[in-house]
């Protein structure tokens, strides 16, 4: 298996799922606006996002895969589809239980996670209908979470890349032609949300049968393989919670702000996660299963030089992208959200968050890259102090920043801490020996700076000579929009190519 054609392949069909997002949170911000309405929903939706990360991607994930590519290398089929199923069962009744508790809890969940919206009753309630109804999103996206981690470890990444799209989908279908009949007419994306995780789930039932995976869920709590990755979750459980409390004390203070502030921070970091999902998603999703099958091998020289590969591609491709999110926020924020109910306002104060959200991007994926290094060794509790200690740093930078930078000052604290978790994360893989840098870095670390800086410097001249970006149509803002991120593509890698740079020599061959 090549890893570089493997992430192209990752890449470009998460590249279409956020495109589809964007379609969808254009339309939602045309439809909806940005206020009471956008503010609940968008709290409601978060909360079983949040869990589904502790549960399913997040921690349930990096206790699951590498024990599971340790069955399929050394137990064969028949003892990996019984852990399979075992594994199932525990996970759906877990999660069946966290879903009824979160539905009957709704009210008093809201009350602490956003203890702003009491102040406003008709808000509040709305958000608990949401919630009522978004919250077996929670079960329907873990198990979808749990087919795509067995079929990433078969290396079928495709099929869970695409797993996403249903999901826009959903939402958009619902916002556009079935908003009319609900009433509120938010409820509609309620609904959305539930449909879409559920074809999430249905969609990758065929292709677990195809390589003979799909069992159905039970229940056996003395198997020593469900006890290992019970074993592994309650660190994993611990360090992926402490990233998501961060979230949830950043929504705390967001709800005491002027309405509005949970939107622009919401519309500011799906802008993030273009680059973020595209690339920091499609590496982490790589990396981990091929880690996990090279740490079992023992191979560490190789397990060393993955880890370098990771990196590498992560600054050629993230730093462009961190800086041009800066750049363009105006551009960007005007250009897909400024129509309708969503004013010039709105998008000045989505302007300020995007900024702040691109200081920390190269951090955010960088963890992507770093942390599968420790989860492969199946070593949690390392990632997990490091997490802690930037769960603390992240509230000071909060508490620091929110007085003069309002919602903005929240975002860059998020930026602040993602940095401090990569660096930690890079000195401990250094310090373990897991990762020794291989040579060139520094003549690759000059030939960046040189293209990025002539993006830059192309970038702000054509911006220069373009009208008003508030003036035009949709269609006439995307294509200057286009324009411009053509120009910014062609000058940096064009400048890399100047200096020697070609993409085969990121070609790399691991474990199939």
């Amino acid at each position: 298996m090549n890893l570089l054609k493997s992430l192209a392949a990752v890449s470009s069909i998460t590249m279409l799922s956020r495109v589809l997002g964007f379609v969808r949170d254009t339309l939602i911000a045309r439809i909806f606006g940005a206020g009471m309405a956008t503010d609940a929903f968008f709290i409601a939706f978060k909360l079983p996002n949040l869990l589904r990360r502790i549960f399913a991607e997040g921690a349930f994930s990096q206790a699951f895969v590498p024990i599971l590519a340790e069955y399929k290398s050394q137990k064969g089929d028949e003892a990996t589809r019984t852990f399979i199923a075992y594994v199932t069962g525990l996970l759906t009744l877990v999660l069946a239980l966290v879903t009824a508790a979160g539905m009957l809890a709704a009210p008093w969940v809201i009350w602490a996670t956003a203890p702003g919206f009491t102040d406003t009753p008709e808000k509040f309630q709305l958000t608990a209908d949401l919630l009522r109804v978004t919250f077996p999103y929670i079960l329907l996206i873990s198990l979808s979470s749990l087919a795509g981690a067995i079929l990433n470890t078969w290396n079928r990444f495709s099929v869970p890349a695409f797993v996403p799209t249903l999901l826009n989908v959903s939402m958009i279908v619902f916002a556009v032609f079935l908003t009319p009949y609900f009433d509120p007419p938010v409820m509609a994306l309620g609904w959305a949300v539930l449909v879409g995780g559920l074809a999430q789930l249905l969609y990758q039932l065929p292709h677990l049968k195809k390589i003979g995976m799909l069992v159905l869920p039970r229940l056996n709590l003395r198997d020593s393989g469900v006890w290992r990755v019970m074993k592994q979750m309650l660190p994993a459980i611990l360090g992926v919670s402490v990233s998501q409390i961060s979230l949830i004390i950043n929504t705390i203070f967001a709800s005491f702000l002027v309405a509005g502030s949970v939107s622009w921070m919401y519309y500011a970091d799906r802008l993030m996660e273009l680059p973020s999902g595209v690339l920091g998603v499609a590496l982490g999703t790589i990396l981990l299963p091929t880690l996990a099958k090279t740490y079992a091998s023992q191979d560490r020289h190789e397990y060393s030089r993955i880890l370098d590969w990771g990196l590498r591609l992560c600054f050629v491709l993230v730093l462009p992208c961190a800086l041009a999110l800066g750049i363009l926020a105006e551009p960007l924020t005007v250009s897909l959200f400024q129509y309708g109910q969503f004013n010039a306002f709105d998008a000045s104060m989505t302007q300020r968050a995007l900024i702040a959200y691109s200081v920390g991007l190269l951090g955010i994926i960088v963890i992507k890259v770093l942390a599968p290094g420790f989860y492969a060794q199946q070593n949690i509790r390392t990632p997990v102090k490091i997490a802690i200690f930037t769960l603390v740093m992240t509230q000071l930078f909060n508490l620091l920043l929110i007085g003069p930078l309002a919602h903005a000052g929240l975002a860059l604290a998020i930026s602040a801490g993602a940095c401090l978790n990569a660096g930690l994360l890079f000195y401990q893989l250094r310090k373990q020996k897991m990762y020794q840098p291989q040579p060139g870095w520094g003549k690759f670390g000059l030939k960046l700076l040189v293209a990025v800086a002539v993006m830059s410097a192309v970038l702000l001249g054509a911006m220069h000579f373009m009208p008003a970006w508030g003036e035009g149509q949709m269609l006439e803002r995307f294509l200057r929009l286009g324009l411009l991120v053509v120009a910014g593509v062609v000058a940096y890698f064009g400048m890399l190519l100047l200096m020697g740079f070609r993409l085969r020599d990121f070609n790399r061959k691991a474990l199939s």
